[in-house]
């Protein structure tokens, strides 16, 4: 098991450093290790959830349902059902979000290629 000072957790993970302190005292992550003079120090299990948090935070989860899913987990394998089902409410709302996104998107295009249309020399 590798152990990662604080920085290079964060660096990892993309997070700041106050982003995993806060992560750590609401819950999101459990136990963090620490070193005898309290240094936290991060291992590959703590990385390996960064990452999933990481992807949720990116896609809009909010904290609350990451809090929940994070407490699913280590509530045990009888609550993969459950864990499923949240996961399947994030990615539809996150599939609405990229369907909403393609259609803005295609309006910019659209107007982009209008201006491009009217501003070229004749």
């Amino acid at each position: 098991m590798s152990g990662y000072a604080p920085s290079e957790a964060a660096r990892r993970s993309g997070f700041s450093l106050d982003t995993l302190r806060y992560y750590e005292k609401i819950g999101l992550l459990n136990e963090v290790g620490r070193t005898s003079g309290g240094q936290r120090v991060f291992t590959d299990d703590d990385l390996g959830w960064l990452v999933l948090f990481r992807c949720l935070r990116d896609t809009g989860m909010p904290i609350a349902e990451m809090c929940r899913y994070a407490e699913l987990v280590r509530e045990g394998a009888h609550t993969m059902g459950e864990r499923q089902a949240l996961l399947e409410r994030h990615a539809g709302r996150v599939e609405e979000r990229m369907d909403l996104l393609q259609r803005q998107y295609d309006h910019l295009q659209a107007k982009i290629r209008f201006y491009d249309q009217h501003l070229r020399p004749c």
